[in-house]
């Protein structure tokens, strides 16, 4: 049996970050990814470009140059994939975990194959852009319908309708509405999120005024069908049909709470944030920790890479017994 200091579930900047931790104190690691290095990032639309600035979403001090100031998506999986290499972490890809044991001092990590890891301490870093917030309505797993925007080529000249009014909504609504795409938005509040880039707002609105993105705000999608769907409106119950060729939810995402349960990790019924030490980010079962967007629960929003970086820091001082990082509260974006 091939035991491992530490075993750390998700292979997203914030697994990466704990691995390259790890490799610093002289811990055996592995990293079980349930897809590509970065799949999280790797599905981002093609042309996004970061809130943040380049140097707050650094990890393992390399630098992270680039000609501007924010990094884009595929300069982000250029530099992970570099990170790991230079560190020469340890990660096994596809694998997607089931479960995490413990069993006396060790844990057993168990992956939906089958395959068994052994480890004295795991790190959930697991993120949550894999999990989609479900609408839960009629059509919505129809081909035409999907809650990732990739890119804007292949919906020129057609119908297309985004729910949700946030940053990936208002971006792709942008981009699409570039490529000669008919675009309509539907949000169930009276006006786009306050959590949008603030360099976005001016563009989306303007485009609202004069009318080349349109808005159905105070409304909710009751049913989506083939070239169309059907809308309510939470103020006067009205209904109405729009023309759909395509339909992005683009709703959020939430981390895998049936995961964490699996691993008899506790999580709070309403936000589904598990329970955790604070300061060091272990959990209620002994030698596990979480690390970087899946401690934030439903609140998606409170943890990035820029402060969920800092978790792996904290998590090894504490394996390793040494004072504990304090990880900086993220107070503005960037």
């Amino acid at each position: 049996m091939q035991l491992f200091d530490v075993v750390i579930v998700g292979g997203g900047p914030c697994g990466l970050a704990a691995g390259i931790e790890a490799t610093k104190a002289g811990l055996s690691h592995l990293i079980l990814e349930m897809g590509s290095l970065t799949e999280s990032l790797r599905q981002y639309p093609r042309r996004m470009r970061f809130f943040s600035t380049a140097e707050n979403i650094e990890i393992g001090g390399l630098p992270f140059p680039i000609s501007g100031v924010k990094a884009g998506r595929d300069e982000a999986l250029q530099y992970y994939r570099k990170a790991a290499a230079y560190y020469h972490l340890n990660f096994n890809l596809f694998q997607e975990v089931w479960d995490v044991k413990k069993e006396g001092d060790l844990f057993t990590i168990t992956t939906t194959t089958g395959d068994r890891y052994h480890a004295r301490k795991v790190i959930m870093a697991t993120g949550y852009f894999t999990r989609p917030r479900w609408l839960n309505i009629p059509g919505e797993d129809l081909p035409h319908v999907s809650h990732y925007y990739d890119e804007p080529f292949k919906y020129s000249f057609t119908n297309v309708v985004i729910i949700g009014a946030s940053n990936s909504a208002v971006e792709a609504a942008l981009e699409l509405y570039r490529h000669d795409v008919n675009i309509t938005i539907v949000h169930r509040g009276e006006d786009f999120r306050s959590t949008v880039k603030y360099w976005l707002i001016p563009d989306v609105k303007n485009r609202v005024k004069e009318g080349k993105i349109k808005t159905v705000f105070d409304s909710f999608v009751t049913q989506i069908a083939p070239h169309q769907l059907t809308i309510n409106n939470l103020k006067t119950g009205e209904e109405t049909q729009l023309p759909a060729d395509f339909v992005f939810i683009l709703t959020g995402y939430i981390p895998d709470a049936a995961l964490l349960a699996r691993c008899d990790i506790e999580l709070d019924p309403q936000t589904q944030v598990p329970v955790y030490n604070k300061e060091t980010f272990e959990t209620n079962v002994p030698g596990l920790y979480v690390c970087g967007t899946v401690l934030a629960g439903i609140y998606t929003e409170k943890v990035f890479i820029e402060n969920g970086r800092e978790h792996a820091q904290s998590i090894i001082d504490h394996i390793m017994g040494r004072e504990v990082h304090k990880v900086a509260e993220l107070i503005q974006r960037i």
